[in-house]
């Protein structure tokens, strides 16, 4: 199975590291074959040809001609979610299987766009943070959840979806309002649920731990991820590929957006909570 990567940029981290981490998690079956990227890296100044010769992975002239040559598609950019909607147009006209990377999106209406090219085209297509997978989020009771807070590195913009996207899978309700706080290398964003619940995100510096603090009935339920959330995230982008069910359900994706576009607003009027914008 041929897949082909689309990215804003090809030499960062997740396009460095997905081709080995497919191919060994589909047992061969699955290889990156394409690529096309916009422009150079503007950190190593690495091009898309330069990269595709390091990598051994076939550079092509168009997204057009790697839509037409793959069987799956993932669209990267995950530090660049504006450049997202217009790099998948094609991809989501042609019915196969579209992977994109994290951010989803900049905002909530900019990813119903999106997933209703993909809906209207019978292209099979999903989103979601890597800490979705982690193993220390299985198996937890969900029902006995009463409020939630979780933690992670800055800045906002790139990495909260690995808070907001736990916050989201594990309180399995709808977000009402946000309010943000900052502080010098940090910040804290309160989320009022509609059943009275409440949960919070919060970064601080750039090796900030992933971790959680689930308040639970009778206590607390304390959970540092050091699994190799990743590797699990591969595993199940494999199962996708091979035509297996969604990564993420679409309203838990749209969920996350929504939030993110209520913290984003929240962050101009620190403490005053803002309205959270329906997903429908």
């Amino acid at each position: 199975m041929k897949i082909g990567f689309i990215d804003y940029y090809l030499d960062e981290w997740h396009a460095n590291n997905y081709p080995e981490w497919i191919k060994e998690a589909s047992g061969g079956e699955m290889t990156v074959e394409y690529a096309f990227a916009e422009t150079a890296s503007p950190h190593t100044g690495v091009t898309t040809e330069e990269w595709c010769s390091r990598t051994g992975i076939t550079q092509v002239g168009s997204i057009e001609e790697l839509v037409e040559k793959s069987d799956a598609i993932v669209v990267l950019s995950p530090d660049n979610c504006e450049r997202h909607e217009m790099l998948s147009r094609l991809p989501l006209l042609s019915g196969k299987p579209v992977y994109i990377d994290k951010t989803f999106a900049p905002d909530l209406e900019t990813a119903k766009r999106i997933f209703a090219l993909a809906d209207g085209n019978g292209t099979p297509c999903c989103s979601t943070s890597a800490l979705r997978f982690a193993d220390e989020y299985r198996g937890i009771d969900t029902e006995n959840i009463t409020a939630a807070n979780f933690w992670g590195p800055m800045n906002f913009e790139i990495y909260s979806v690995h808070q907001l996207e736990p916050l989201v899978m594990l309180m399995r309700c709808r977000a009402e309002s946000v309010m943000m706080m900052t502080a010098e290398n940090y910040y804290l964003l309160a989320v009022r649920f509609a059943d009275g619940r409440v949960g919070s995100i919060s970064g601080s510096y750039p090796d900030a731990p992933f971790a959680a603090q689930l308040t639970v009935k009778g206590g607390n339920r304390n959970i540092n991820v050091t699994s190799d959330f990743f590797k699990n995230f591969i595993k199940e982008l494999v199962v996708f590929f091979r035509g297996g069910a969604l990564m993420a359900p679409h309203d838990e994706t749209l969920s996350v957006m929504a939030i993110r576009t209520a913290a984003l607003e929240a962050m101009k009027t620190p403490f005053v909570w803002v309205p959270v914008p329906e997903i429908r």
